[in-house]
């Protein structure tokens, strides 16, 4: 439910609308537009009676949301959000974002020569894992708070934004001492007391789609990080599992318009888990952006036959460079800019 408040509202309206819904035990999310102020009510809506709300001084309507995910839907907040890091960069407004870098950090030579080429090729944001979930425990792990530190310093020197997964609760504040967005990866996205940490952090949060997640279970673990105070989150499309084999998973465009129509948080498309095949990100690159993609989260690896994670979906610099210049014409035909 949200509760629209009359543009003549006064303070005391407000606190006496917003007193009233936690009377009942139901938590509120004020937001302030430049002509409306808006109240989201959280928890069981059924303890609220909607027209003991309505006939309160500065109440102009009160909005039942249909959609079980309440603070992500497009019904609370119409206008699309934008996220703005800390360089300016904004994510959701008419520039597409592209993140770029490693699978993973192996070393600081290698990073610093990828976030070089990938700054120049026109990245705004730096990817590199120091955690790695990995489906086998043999397969390399990451290199930890190292490989943090690696990463900060690439931000140092070339004015990069970083991101990176984070993969527990009890690692979300020391990967937000360094990180600039923190990325929840497929295989944790109901992970829900990790989805509620970093709702506490004040970090910018990437979730990625579930490799088997529908489209309403996704948005509902963004809820999860939004109803607990983080109202900066980044939905990213990574592919999903299903009967095909060619590819590693299934890139679903189609959840980019479906959802950005549900929904006012951003979404990123990932074209290199989605199909792990470098040569099928540049077409798929093209397509996520022609189907509304607010940005792209692409591996990038200056010598991928020797990297350590992910280096059959990963692109040589040269090749990321061509990329970035095909994109130009796609995103000036659906009138953005990259």
């Amino acid at each position: 439910m949200i509760i629209v408040l009359d543009r003549k509202a006064t303070q005391e309206d407000i606190d006496r609308v917003a007193e009233r819904v936690q009377a009942v035990g139901l938590r509120v999310h004020l937001s302030r537009g430049t002509e409306r102020t808006v109240i989201g009510v959280i928890g069981d809506e059924r303890q609220l009676d909607p027209e003991a709300i309505q006939v309160l001084p500065g109440v102009e309507r009160v909005v039942r949301i249909l959609h079980p995910f309440k603070l992500a839907s497009r019904e609370f907040k119409e206008a699309p959000t934008i996220i703005r890091l800390p360089d300016g960069t904004e994510i959701g407004g008419a520039k597409i974002v592209v993140m770029a870098g490693p699978c993973a950090v192996e070393s600081e030579e290698t990073l610093l020569e990828t976030a070089k080429m990938v700054k120049a090729a026109g990245a705004s944001v730096l990817r590199g894992g120091a955690f790695k979930p990995r489906t086998s425990p043999y397969s390399f792990q990451g290199l930890g708070e190292e490989g943090l530190r690696l990463l900060a310093r690439a931000r140092e020197v070339f004015g990069l934004p970083i991101i990176t997964e984070v993969l527990s609760p009890q690692d979300v504040e020391l990967v937000s001492q360094y990180a600039d967005i923190l990325q929840i990866g497929t295989r944790n996205m109901q992970n829900y007391s990790l989805l509620q940490a970093v709702g506490r952090s004040n970090k910018p949060v990437l979730l990625k789609r579930g490799m088997m997640s529908s489209i309403e279970e996704w948005l509902m673990s963004a809820e999860y990080i939004l109803a607990s105070g983080n109202h900066e989150v980044i939905l990213c499309e990574r592919g999903i599992r299903t009967f095909e084999t060619y590819t590693r998973n299934t890139l679903d465009l189609s959840a980019v318009p479906i959802v950005k129509k549900l929904s006012h948080l951003p979404v990123i498309v990932d074209p290199s888990h989605g199909t792990g095949k470098w040569e099928l990100v540049k077409p798929m690159s093209k397509g996520a952006i022609a189907a509304g993609a607010d940005g792209l989260l692409i591996e990038v690896h200056p010598q991928p036959e020797r990297a350590l994670s992910d280096g059959p979906q990963s692109l040589r610099p040269e090749i990321f460079s061509e990329v970035m210049r095909e994109l130009v014409p796609v995103a000036r035909a659906v009138g953005r800019e990259i």
